[in-house]
């Protein structure tokens, strides 16, 4: 498992899955460290809780995933330890999954688009 840095995943937008793994206030934009000048999700990112993900059985996330084994993932979170137990966890299910370690506080200060 490697991580993915912020010049690929913002090139491969729409070729890989993207899972934020933070809560879905923080997904959605209601809620979000201070720290962040924007606040919101990487576009077409779907949002796993990891700590949902971490109560769910294997054949729980399967199904939450509807991916095929061996699919491509990205994991995030704010500044990617969440994301990092995330990627393990789906790694070991059999997904090609990656971490981007720069996540949430490094997006949020560029100019790459963002949804809310």
């Amino acid at each position: 498992m490697s991580d993915i840095e912020i010049g690929e995943l913002s090139t491969r937008l729409g070729e890989v899955t993207i899972l934020d793994v933070r809560s879905p206030a923080e997904y959605s934009g209601l809620a979000g460290a201070d720290c962040d000048p924007r606040q919101g999700h990487i576009p077409g990112a779907r949002n796993v809780d990891v700590y949902r993900l971490m109560k769910m059985t294997p054949d729980e996330i399967r199904a939450e995933l509807a991916l095929e084994e061996g699919a491509e993932l990205v994991t995030y979170c704010h500044s990617g330890s969440r994301s990092q137990f995330a990627a393990q966890v789906l790694s070991g299910l059999g997904y090609d999954a990656r971490n981007y370690p720069g996540s949430w506080h490094e997006w949020s200060r560029t100019d790459l688009p963002s949804e809310r």
